[in-house]
C-alpha cells in the first residue's frame, strides 16, 4: 500500500526545516518588545527542544493538507494552531501580557463505554458506565477549553467512535483554532466514517495496536477482532487524508530489540506517519500489579529510540514518538503544566494515568485547577516535578 503520508527528509528535510526555523525567528521578533526580550525567547525556545528531543534527533517531517507536522503533540506547521501554539510557549519564557494558550493538549474522554476488555485499561473500574455527559455538556467543555486555549484536543474513551454522531457535532460547533485528535482502537473507523470526521474538522487519528501478531494483539485487548478492526481503521484514516498514528503499549514482555523491529517494520509497511510508545502503568485494570518497565527494559526501548530517530539508516520510518523519555529528561508535561484530562464524566484529573479529580469541566474554573495540579506536580512519578 502506498502512504499519502510520505515521510520527508534529507535536502527536502532540511529545507523545511529551515523554512520553519525562520518562521519561528519572524514570529518570536513579532511578538519580543526589545533585542533582549528577542534572545531570550530564542534561547528558551532552543533550550526546551533540546531539552525533549535531544540535540542530535535527525528531523524528518509528514506532509498532509499543506501541514507538515513532526511530532504528534505539536499542531503543525502553517496553521493557526501552531502559530498560537509556539507563542504560548515563547511566552512562558518571555511573558507580555498578551493571551496565549493555556494548554498545549488536553484529553477528553467522551465515553468511558467500549467493544474491548483491554489488559491495561486505565479506565477499567467505569468501563462501560452510561454515558453522563450529553452532546450539550460535551460542546460546552470544548468551549471552555478553548476559551482558555490549546494548541490540541484529543478525545478518547473509552471507545470515542460509539459516539461517532456527537464527536461530528462537536467538530463542527468548535472553533478551529485548535487540532482535534482521536484516540481510538480502530473500532467502527469505516471509510465512510474517516471521511465524515476529516469533514468535520478531525485533523489526526491515534489507533491503539499493541502487536505486530494479530493474535497477541487480540489477547492484549479482548477481542477477537481488534487487530482486523486497528489495520482496517489505519488505511481507512490514511484515505481520508488524517494525519495518522499507531500507539503501543511497550510490556516487559514486548521489550526486545527484535520485537521492537518488527513492530517499526510493521508501521512503515502500514504508512502512518506516527508511532507513539507508552509504558504500562499501574492503574485501571494493572492497578496494584507490578507493570513498571524494568531498568534493563527502558534501556532497550531508549537506544531503540535513540538509533531509528539518529540514523540515516532509518529515515523512511515513521517518526516514533516516546513518552516515558521525554518525561525522564524535561518532566512531566501534564499534571497542568501544558496538558491535564477530562474523564467520561466531566471530572479535571492531572492526566489519563494521574487520577485526582478536582472538580468538573463543567462548572470549575479550569486554569485555577490545572495551577493547583501543577504546583503539586507529578503524583504517580515525583521526581518529573
Amino acid at each position: 500500500m502506498k502512504s499519502k503520508q510520505t515521510i520527508i527528509n534529507g535536502l527536502s528535510g532540511t529545507v523545511i526545516g529551515l523554512y520553519i526555523r525562520l518562521d519561528v525567528l519572524r514570529m518570536a521578533w513579532k511578538w519580543s518588545q526589545n533585542l533582549v526580550g528577542y534572545l531570550h525567547v530564542l534561547q528558551g525556545l532552543k533550550r526546551m527542544v533540546n531539552q525533549y528531543l535531544g540535540e542530535n534527533i535527525r528531523r524528518r517531517y509528514v506532509k498532509v493538507d499543506g501541514r507538515y507536522h513532526w511530532n504528534l503533540y505539536i499542531p503543525g506547521w502553517k496553521t493557526l494552531a501552531y502559530t498560537k501554539n509556539i507563542e504560548s510557549e515563547a511566552f512562558r519564557f518571555a511573558p507580555n501580557g498578551n493571551k496565549a494558550n493555556r494548554f498545549t493538549n488536553v484529553f477528553l474522554a467522551i465515553t468511558s463505554r467500549c467493544p474491548l476488555r483491554c489488559e491495561h485499561c486505565f479506565e477499567w473500574d467505569v468501563l462501560n458506565g452510561s454515558d453522563t455527559l450529553s452532546l450539550a455538556d460535551l460542546k460546552s467543555i470544548v468551549n471552555r477549553i478553548q476559551q482558555v486555549g490549546s494548541g490540541q484536543i484529543q478525545f478518547s474513551g473509552g471507545e470515542p467512535m460509539l459516539r461517532i454522531d456527537d464527536l461530528i457535532e462537536i467538530l463542527h460547533s468548535a472553533m478551529h483554532d485548535t487540532e482535534f485528535w482521536m484516540l481510538t482502537s480502530g473500532y467502527n473507523l469505516t471509510l465512510l466514517n474517516a471521511q465524515r470526521l476529516k469533514q468535520a474538522g478531525l485533523d489526526g487519528v491515534v489507533v491503539s495496536l499493541d502487536h505486530f501478531d494479530p493474535e497477541k494483539h487480540n489477547q492484549f485487548r479482548g477481542n477477537p477482532h481488534a487487530f482486523e478492526w486497528a489495520e482496517k481503521a489505519i488505511v481507512n484514516s490514511i484515505e481520508a487524508n488524517l494525519v495518522t498514528s499507531i500507539s503501543l503499549c511497550a510490556t516487559n514482555s514486548f521489550a526486545t530489540e527484535e520485537n521492537l523491529m518488527r513492530y517499526m517494520e510493521m508501521a512503515k509497511a502500514l504508512g502512518v506517519s506516527f508511532v507513539q510508545i507508552l509504558e504500562p502503568q499501574a492503574v485501571g485494570h494493572y492497578k496494584g500489579m507490578p507493570v513498571s518497565l524494568e531498568t534493563a527494559n527502558i534501556k532497550i526501548i531508549e537506544d531503540f529510540y535513540f538509533r531509528m530517530m539518529q540514523d540515516k539508516a532509518y529515515a523512511k520510518y515513521p517518526i516514533i514518538c516516546y513518552h516515558g523519555h521525554y518525561q525522564r529528561k524535561a518532566g512531566c508535561f501534564g499534571a497542568g503544566n501544558r496538558s491535564l484530562y477530562v474523564d467520561p464524566y466531566g471530572g479535571l484529573n492531572p492526566c489519563p494515568f494521574c487520577r485526582q479529580k478536582a472538580g468538573n469541566a463543567l462548572t470549575e474554573d479550569i486554569v485555577a485547577v490545572a495551577n493547583r495540579f501543577q504546583k503539586q506536580g507529578c503524583l504517580m512519578h515525583p521526581s518529573f516535578k
